[in-house]
């Protein structure tokens, strides 16, 4: 509900400056076009609220609204009635009332495409029936010099308000997918890629490695004994663990070097460039790192790893027999005491 409304606001919001802008410079198109015919005082009334106090009428409408998108739309509508209305009032002069009916129809088609231009136009029709039903069914064919300069502000300012709020939600768009994309990537508990982000960038360095023929090592860390961590000490534990890895991951790691949690309690990290003895002593600092780390409210907690390190080689037939290495050499770490690192045996020995 609270996410309806805010969508609705911010829809009210972006339709609140080419309203009064829209509006603002339409009451002189219409003024023009009304002024030689002689209409009564009310309608000036009419007009000067319609064009100077409505859009905001309308703002504070919607914004107060409990359903805001809702009360929008129908201000929409109430503006083509309007528009319909002025039309038939000003006897359907040729440049005016193409004018105000297209530029409303163009607020139509961009704030509810294809339903609100139906509906809009549908009300401009009613507008039209409800301004002969005052002055009746009367036609002016011509227009004269000062209405076509006062056409002029609308057919060029407003479409540039219109516009100028189409880039803004354009850019806002785009904002937002860019966010949703790393979002997808991104695993919400570390901040560290997820697994199959990290898989993608796996299969990527591994076709680099061949083409360019150049060296990397993959890692993979385990934290030992985490379920006894979980069942001892409760999940927060367990997450405030896995969050202080990833933060010594991160901190240890360039912009090059890309790290994962592949699942549950398990780390993988991507070092390209890095031959294996530089890469186990990065691995060993890590290690090094969470075993002195200290849980704020559990100060007896110990944490270790277990570390299992393959240096890539040209041998591999695709990405996985590489990760499968790794997996093997943590393997060994852990039932080889844990809390250590293991290097898969070179593919030149095997």
């Amino acid at each position: 509900m609270e996410n309806q409304r805010g969508k609705g606001l911010s829809f009210a919001r972006r339709i609140y400056l080419p309203r009064a802008i829209g509006l603002g410079i339409g009451f002189f198109s219409v003024g023009a076009a009304l002024y030689p015919l002689n209409v009564p005082a009310w309608l000036w009334a009419l007009l000067l609220f319609h064009g100077f106090l409505w859009p905001h009428v309308a703002y504070q409408w919607s914004t107060r609204s409990a359903f805001p998108y809702r009360a929008e739309r129908r201000n929409l509508l109430y503006d083509s009635v309007f528009g319909g209305f002025w039309t038939a009032c000003f006897q359907f002069n040729p440049l005016v009332t193409v004018t105000i009916l297209s530029m409303m129809t163009m607020n139509n088609v961009a704030a509810g495409g294809r339903r609100l231009f139906l509906l809009g136009a549908l009300a401009q029709v009613i507008g039209v029936l409800l301004g002969w039903s005052l002055f009746g069914v009367k036609f002016t064919l011509t227009a004269t010099q000062t209405q076509v300069w006062a056409c002029l502000p609308m057919l060029t300012l407003y479409p540039l308000a219109l516009g100028m709020v189409c880039y803004r939600l354009a850019i806002k768009l785009a904002e937002h997918k860019r966010t949703l994309s790393a979002l997808s990537r991104t695993d919400s508990l570390t901040g560290l890629l997820n697994h199959g982000a990290w898989k993608d960038l796996l299969h990527l360095k591994f076709q680099q490695c061949r083409e360019h023929n150049s060296q990397a090592t993959l890692a993979l860390i385990d934290v030992d004994h985490f379920k006894v961590i979980n069942d001892s000490y409760g999940h927060i534990v367990g997450d405030a663990v896995l969050q202080q890895l990833s933060r010594e991951l991160k901190s240890l790691l360039t912009e090059s070097e890309l790290a994962g949690r592949y699942g549950g309690d398990e780390f993988c990290v991507i070092l390209p460039n890095l031959p294996l003895s530089r890469a186990e002593a990065l691995m060993e600092q890590l290690r090094q790192s969470l075993h002195q780390y200290r849980h704020p409210d559990v100060p007896e907690l110990r944490v270790s790893l277990s570390i299992g390190l393959a240096r890539f080689h040209p041998t591999y037939p695709d990405a996985l027999h590489w990760l499968d290495d790794a997996d093997k050499a943590l393997y060994t770490a852990k039932h080889t005491g844990r809390n250590t690192i293991s290097v898969a045996l070179s593919r030149s020995n095997a």
